[in-house]
C-alpha cells in the first residue's frame, strides 16, 4: 500500500480542501474564500444560517396577530366585506 502523500489527521489540509464561499465582494471584486459552511454554498458571514427562525421559536408572536391563521382570517374577513352588499 503506498504511503499519502497528505497527513488525513492534519487539520490545515482538511480545511484547506473545504468547499470556499461563492460571494465576492462589491468594493474590489474578489471572492470572499472563507470555508462555506456544510450545507450551504456561502460562509458564515455572508448568510448561511441565518435569518429568524419561524413560528414561536422567533420571539416576535407575543399575541398571535401576526401568525399565518390570523393573516388568513384578516384576508377572508376583507373579502367578505367587499362581496356583501
Amino acid at each position: 500500500m503506498p504511503k499519502p502523500d497528505t497527513n488525513p489527521l492534519c487539520l490545515a489540509t482538511l480545511m484547506n480542501a473545504a468547499p470556499r464561499c461563492t460571494t465576492t465582494s462589491k468594493r474590489i471584486g474578489k471572492k470572499c474564500k472563507g470555508p462555506a459552511v456544510r450545507g450551504w454554498t456561502v460562509c458564515r458571514f455572508h448568510g448561511a444560517g441565518g435569518g429568524a427562525p419561524e413560528g414561536e421559536r422567533n420571539g416576535a408572536f407575543r399575541h398571535g396577530g401576526r401568525t399565518c391563521e390570523a393573516h388568513t382570517i384578516r384576508k377572508l374577513a376583507m373579502l367578505m366585506r367587499r362581496t356583501l352588499p
